[in-house]
């Protein structure tokens, strides 16, 4: 795997989301984006994903889908489709409106590598079991 950042929202999400949301409350993953960036950098994930083979989704991003999920209470099918549907998360994962998203299978396959891949020193605490 070879790390990359995450691009910006793109343009036409970022308007969509700031008139969507102008003077109401800010939905938790567009306040994520927007206070911390790129909360996950692949580079954390290099030891648990291959440097060979064809170029997956984004290990960064998924972390993000998980908390995401997790924040939302939803079912790995769930934060699949809230990938796709949800504006608010295409802003904060860097997705036009065009991204396809990736299958739910993704997700449990990503926490089952991660979660076998953990080093057992101090980067652990980042990712508690």
């Amino acid at each position: 795997m070879e790390p990359r950042s995450w691009p910006e929202p793109a343009p036409e999400v970022a308007r969509a989301v700031r008139a969507k949301y102008r003077g109401g409350q800010v939905p938790l993953p567009v306040v994520v984006r927007d206070r911390l960036g790129e909360l996950f950098a692949d580079a954390e994930f290099a030891e648990a994903f291959a440097v060979t083979g064809p170029r997956g989704w984004s290990p960064g991003r998924l972390a993000l889908v998980t908390v995401l999920q997790m924040a939302e209470n939803l079912t790995d099918r769930q934060a699949a489709e809230a990938v796709r549907d949800k504006l608010s998360w295409s802003y904060a994962l860097g997705l036009g409106l065009e991204d396809p998203g990736f299958d739910f299978s993704v997700l449990s396959q990503f926490r089952t590598r991660v979660a076998t891949s953990l080093p057992t020193g101090s980067g652990s605490q980042r990712w508690p079991g």
